[in-house]
């Protein structure tokens, strides 16, 4: 059976973060998901096929735990802030 790109996703951009005040909202593990996608050369699934995805692999996108790491949380981060002039 071939993983899922959600799974491929989780694995990729994101770790456990346990002991954090700060978890990951559930918009800003979509951005990174969408970030994500865009560097691998893929359609990101709409948000609420994504929500349901993360609800399947016991992802609270609402309590997340997670950290993001890697390309996709950098292209995430520079893409968020608008550029200083």
């Amino acid at each position: 059976m071939a993983t899922s790109h959600f799974t491929m996703f989780l694995a990729e951009a994101t770790v456990p973060e346990f002991d954090t005040d700060c978890p990951l909202t559930a918009d800003c593990l979509y951005g990174l998901y969408v970030s994500w996608c865009v560097l691998q050369g893929m359609d990101a699934k709409p948000d609420v096929t994504f929500r349901a995805a993360m609800h399947c692999r016991d992802v609270d996108v609402h309590d997340s735990r997670l950290r993001m790491v890697g390309p996709a949380a950098a292209d995430y981060i520079l893409s968020s802030y608008p550029t200083a002039a």
